[in-house]
C-alpha cells in the first residue's frame, strides 16, 4: 500500500530562534575591531600608493614600481573589505564596546 502525504497533513511548529547568545556579542566586538583596523590599514595603504604615483620626489623608485603594480589590488581590496564592513554594519551593526 502507498500512502501519500499532503502538505496539509504536517503539522509543524513556529520555530523562534534566541540569537541572545552570552558569547555573541563578544564575536561581533571583535569582528568590528577587525574590519575597522583593515579599512584603515587598507586606506592608508592606498593613500600611501596614490601619493607615490603622484608626487615623484615623494617616494624612491622601489615604492613607485611597488605602488603601481599593487595599487589596484589595493583598491579592489578596500572595496571588498568596505562592502564586508556595510554588509556587517547593516546586519549586526557595529559595537566598539564604549
Amino acid at each position: 500500500m502507498f500512502h501519500s502525504i499532503h502538505p496539509l497533513d504536517v503539522d509543524v511548529p513556529d520555530i523562534d530562534p534566541d540569537f541572545g547568545a552570552p558569547w555573541l556579542q563578544g564575536v561581533q566586538v571583535i569582528a568590528s575591531y577587525v574590519l575597522a583596523t583593515a579599512l584603515i590599514v587598507l586606506l592608508i595603504m592606498l593613500i600611501l600608493a596614490g601619493c607615490s604615483l603622484a608626487f615623484r620626489g615623494l617616494a624612491s623608485d622601489r615604492m613607485r614600481t611597488w605602488a603601481g603594480e599593487n595599487i589596484m589590488w589595493i583598491f579592489i581590496a578596500c572595496a571588498v573589505v568596505g562592502a564586508a564592513s556595510g554588509l556587517f554594519q547593516w546586519f549586526v551593526n557595529f559595537d566598539f564596546g564604549f
